[in-house]
Parts: C-alpha cells; sequence; structure tokens
C-alpha cells in the first residue's frame, strides 16, 4: 500500500477511483443475469421470487452500510496516524459487528420474513419460491455485512484494486453458478440462492487473504484494545451518524417516488426510468467521493491541515469533471437510452420532457457527493447528519410548495434543491473541520 505520507497527487487520485468506477460498473450484471437465467424457465413467479427476495434481503443489509464508510473514515486516520494497531484492530471491530448482526438475522429469520411478507404481499406461488429463496441466502447475512468492513478497510488502506478484484469474483463466480445450477442442474430458484450463497462466503475469504496485512501481526487478536470501551463507542458513533444521514437520504428519495405515483402512471414511469440516470451518476462519482474519504482521512490522522485541503480540492476537481462529462453526455444520449429502457412512446415522450433534470442532477450534486466523502474521512459524522436534517426538511418545504404548482417539474426541482442544500450545509461547516486539524 502507498504510505499515508506519500504526496496527494492527480494520479494517486485515480489509482483509487478508478477500480471503484470499475467495480461499480459489475453490480447492474448480476441482476441481468440473475434475472435472465430464471426467465429461461418461461414462467412469471420464479422471475417475481427472485427480484422480491433479492430487494427483501438488500434493503435488510442496507441498514449496515455505516460500516463501510465508518470503517474507512477510522482506518484512514489510524493509518495517517502511523497506528497499526489501531488499523488492525478496526478491521476486527468491523467484522465481529458484521458477523453478530448477520448470526442475529439468522436466528430471527421467521420474524424478520413475516415483517417483509405483511409490508409487500405476493401470490402464494410467489411467496412460496421467495421464502425458498430467502431461507437459502440468509445463510449468507454474516458473510455479506462483515464484507462492508472489508471493503471499508481496503478503501482506507488505497487498495481498491482489491476491491475490485473481489467484486470481479464474486460477480463473475455468481454468474457462472447462476448458469449451471439453473440452466444446467434445473435447480431453479433455490439454484440463484445457493450460487449466491457461495459466492458471499468465498468473497469473504478471498476479502480477508487481501487484508493479509491486518493479520500479520498480532494487533488482530489484541483483544483488550479490540473491546476497549472508548474505541467502541467512538466507532459506534460515527456509524450511528451515518445511519441517521443514510435513512433520511433514502426517506427523501422514497417520498419522491411516491410523490411521483400521485402524478400519474406515465410521470411515475418517465421519473423511474431518469433515475437510473442519478444512479450511473452515484456508481461513477463513488469513486472519487472515496478517493475523498481514504486520502482526508490519512491527512486527519497525521494532523496536517495542508493534506486535508489539498486531499478535499484534488477529489473534488476529478469528481466536477466527472459530473460535467456525465451531465453531457447525459443530455445527448439520454433519448436514445431512454429509448432503451422502455418501449411506451407515453413514457419515452415524458421522460424526454424531463431530461434536463437528470442531465443537471450530477452537476447539482457533485458538492454533496463529495463533502460526504471529506466528512466521512475526517469522521465529522454528526455534523454530516445535522446537515443531512436541515437538507431534509428544506426539501420537504419545497416539495410542499413547487409540486402543486409546476407538477412533476416542481417534484425534480425540489430534488435539486436537496442536493443544492447538502452541498451548502456541508460546505458551509468545511472550515470548522480544516480549522480544527492542529
Amino acid at each position: 500500500m502507498d504510505d499515508a505520507t506519500t504526496p496527494i497527487t492527480h494520479r494517486r487520485v485515480l489509482k483509487i477511483a478508478l477500480p471503484i468506477v470499475l467495480s461499480n460498473a459489475t453490480v447492474p450484471i448480476l441482476g441481468a443475469v440473475d434475472t435472465g437465467v430464471v426467465g429461461q424457465m418461461g414462467l412469471a413467479a420464479p422471475i417475481g421470487a427472485v427480484g422480491m427476495g433479492a430487494v427483501i434481503l438488500s434493503s435488510i443489509y442496507w441498514i449496515f452500510g455505516f460500516l463501510r464508510m465508518g470503517t474507512t473514515g477510522l482506518a484512514a486516520q489510524a493509518r495517517g496516524a502511523g497506528d497499526t494497531a489501531e488499523t488492525g484492530a478496526l478491521l476486527m471491530r468491523g467484522l465481529l459487528l458484521g458477523g453478530t448482526a448477520g448470526l442475529f438475522f439468522i436466528a430471527t429469520q421467521v420474524w424478520v420474513f413475516l415483517g417483509a411478507f405483511s409490508l409487500s404481499p405476493a401470490s402464494a406461488e410467489v411467496e412460496s419460491l421467495t421464502r425458498a429463496y430467502l431461507e437459502i441466502r440468509i445463510w449468507g447475512a454474516p458473510a455479506t455485512i462483515a464484507l462492508y468492513a472489508v471493503t471499508g478497510w481496503l478503501i482506507a488502506v488505497e487498495r481498491t484494486r482489491g476491491v475490485f478484484i473481489l467484486q470481479i469474483w464474486m460477480n463473475g463466480l455468481n454468474i457462472v453458478l447462476d448458469l449451471w445450477f439453473v440452466l444446467g442442474l434445473g435447480w431453479g430458484v433455490e439454484g440463484v440462492a445457493i450460487a449466491t450463497l457461495i459466492a458471499e462466503w468465498t468473497g469473504l475469504a478471498l476479502g480477508l487473504w487481501l487484508c493479509g496485512d491486518a493479520f500479520g501481526g498480532k494487533q488482530w487478536r489484541d483483544w483488550p484494545r479490540i473491546f476497549d470501551a472508548k474505541r467502541l463507542h467512538r466507532m459506534l458513533q460515527v456509524n450511528g451518524d451515518i445511519m441517521v444521514r443514510s435513512v433520511l437520504l433514502t426517506g427523501a428519495f422514497t417520498t419522491f417516488l411516491f410523490v411521483g405515483s400521485d402524478l400519474g402512471d406515465v410521470n411515475l414511469a418517465a421519473n423511474q426510468v431518469l433515475l437510473q440516470f442519478l444512479e450511473i451518476t452515484a456508481f461513477a462519482l463513488d469513486g472519487f467521493a472515496f478517493s475523498a474519504e481514504a486520502l482526508v482521512g490519512g491527512a486527519v490522522g497525521a494532523r496536517d491541515r495542508q493534506q486535508v485541503r489539498r486531499a478535499s480540492l484534488m477529489a473534488s476537481q476529478w469528481g466536477v469533471g466527472g459530473a460535467i462529462g456525465l451531465g453531457l453526455v447525459f443530455y445527448l444520449a439520454g433519448p436514445a437510452l431512454i429509448d432503451l429502457m422502455s418501449t411506451s412512446a407515453d413514457v419515452r415522450i415524458t421522460a424526454r420532457e424531463f431530461l434536463f433534470w437528470a442531465a443537471l442532477a450530477p452537476i447539482v450534486g457533485v458538492a454533496s457527493w463529495m463533502f460526504d466523502g471529506i466528512y466521512i474521512g475526517a469522521t465529522w459524522t454528526r455534523d454530516m447528519r445535522n446537515a443531512m436534517i436541515q437538507s431534509v426538511a428544506v426539501y420537504v418545504v419545497t416539495l410542499f410548495i413547487l409540486v402543486p404548482t409546476f407538477g412533476n417539474h416542481g417534484l425534480w426541482a425540489a430534488l435539486m434543491v436537496l442536493n443544492i442544500a447538502r452541498g451548502l450545509t456541508l460546505g458551509w461547516r468545511y472550515p470548522r473541520l480544516e480549522a480544527q486539524i492542529a
């Protein structure tokens, strides 16, 4: 790994960012293959079951997304401070937390599945197939949640090439096993679940091997340090703040969909198509935000104010460049992309009408993405949480003002206001972040 004191350059930023962008690009492929192989069975129920099961589990696991971000910020700071023992201890804390959470979901799976089906009822056939899928996949919960800590640690030590290798291995193996188990052996929905389960556990094994440095000495079994009350409290505080922030952000996007559903089926469908552009944006800009997390975290750990500023500026320059590029691509190629995602003439026409909002979104939102990365690296998570609370409050007020008058245009404008508010509230706090670094 690069030493934390290595000068921060554009090359170093890209070395962290590009593997993340490439690994993110593989994520949609797996979902398409899962759907495609069960689609070869010629029945609707298996497709619905795999989709429903995947959504239920991803919603559960998403709760622990904070483990990835919190591990990155804290481990990057420990590395910047030259505290090898704490860097290894942080990985162990994350693995123990992830494993314990996974075991909890295995133990309580009956109630978890009952709750999920009560919220998302389906036909008896789909529910039966979904339950069979979930009863297999739930055994991967400890591995999947622990992998958040592994990924966060690899980003913190600037081994994002390892994240890319990990993603390629898991998705590639999953696809191969999907084809074998479903099309070759005829295992159906259960085959898709078993393929994913194997990919998850072998992925964790590979991830632990990639984190080999953390297990090279005795720090990984330094139990007094790992269970130190002060350090545990700090970790839980950081992760708790990130979780609140993430819940609020998800709630804001869910509100966007719910409000859009009241504007008619065509508007709802068009919005769903255009939201895929925002998902692409997140995948692309994640790499530069992760660069900020690792580099700012290292600089904060080293107590180097100038390096914090340099890391923030360099990562953000690439983020802004990427956002402008994405905006242009969406604006110019958007009509063709819309036609690929929908065959409905009404949806195509409506999506084109609102396309400029989707093209504007990366440019308007890049500040919020980059500041998120900076604040995670600095573990200024309380301020990040408070900024999100303020931004969502502004967003809700804007919805009430704009949607009744401007309809779907007002809805998209409110979403832009949310991202502008996030950027402004975080940017306003940034000078204090720099000032607190001695």
